[in-house]
């Protein structure tokens, strides 16, 4: 894919610069930030501003989706962010698992300063605030109705649904500040891009998704070698072009127009249909950058 097509992935709604004044103007009102990214891209699924916005908080991430990625890589990019500075949990919103862990890592590593300080104080019944923060489509919803056990917040598998922000109390002792889905302003790494791309987090409706998905198949052919082989029966040589991958994935699910003619239209929408569901296995688009020593 050439520069020309590449920089068409530009997508910003006006409301992202309303929500970083928002962010600022409510961190005050809370005790830590609750940062939820996809597990597949933990670093592409991140706004880069975020660690400038936050100013400081407390903060926690969740690795949401992680039945999707690959463990070994998921259990890297928690010591990535442990190490630098923030708590981090792995856990899938959509399923349950691992959001029992949240709220008691607030209290005893996130704030363990502050609510040392408040029993100290005789202060314990004071209710803990959280400001949940996350790019569209990521789970931000998904996690506050399971936190509060109901249908809180609106959920829906298009990028952008939460335009506004809302309190959602869990319980007497704990508050959540649900903020709009944030997106940087502009993408400065195409490749960042293409792999929100990839989970959904930008519109198709935007994109070319057969070149979409001819770049996921390069991917996983030198990555998830195994994937592709096991779901579409492929036979890898190494020397695939994009193309060929996706014209054999057409050929071996029968999806053929006209005599030898494949649709590689239909076939991009099933690659990218199955990645994004789990069907090609578990898989991560990205790791976490080497520390300089």
């Amino acid at each position: 894919m050439d520069n020309t097509e590449m920089k068409q992935i530009q997508w910003f709604p006006g409301h992202m610069a309303k929500t970083r004044r928002l962010i600022a103007a409510n961190l005050k009102l809370v005790d830590a930030v609750v940062e939820i990214v996809d597990s597949r891209a933990p670093l592409s699924s991140r706004n880069p501003e975020m660690d400038s916005m936050t100013k400081g908080k407390p903060r926690l991430v969740l690795l949401n989706k992680s039945d999707l990625a690959d463990d070994r890589a998921t259990q890297m990019w928690i010591n990535y962010f442990r190490n630098s500075g923030a708590e981090a949990l792995a856990v899938d919103c959509k399923s349950g698992k691992g959001l029992k862990n949240v709220l008691p890592t607030v209290r005893t590593k996130v704030l363990k300063e502050l609510m040392e300080k408040r029993a100290q104080q005789g202060m314990t019944g004071a209710a803990v605030r959280l400001m949940i923060v996350g790019i569209p489509n990521v789970g931000k919803s998904s996690l506050i109705n399971r936190l509060a056990g109901t249908k809180r917040a609106k959920v829906e598998d298009r990028p952008g649904v939460t335009r506004t922000k809302q309190w959602v109390k869990l319980d007497n002792n704990t508050e959540l500040l649900d903020m709009p889905g944030v997106l940087w302003p502009k993408f400065e790494d195409q490749d960042v891009a293409v792999r929100l791309a990839f989970t959904g987090a930008i519109s198709d409706d935007i994109l070319d998704i057969e070149t979409l998905a001819m770049k996921l198949l390069s991917y996983l052919a030198g990555e998830y070698p195994a994937s592709l082989r096991e779901r579409y029966k492929l036979e890898l040589t190494g020397e695939e072009s994009s193309l060929e991958l996706l014209e054999n994935v057409g050929r071996k699910r029968g999806m053929m127009i006209s005599g030898s003619e494949i649709n590689t239209e239909r076939a991009a929408i099933t690659v990218l249909d199955e990645f994004r569901s789990g069907k090609l296995g578990r898989i991560t688009l990205e790791m976490p950058p080497q520390r300089e020593k």
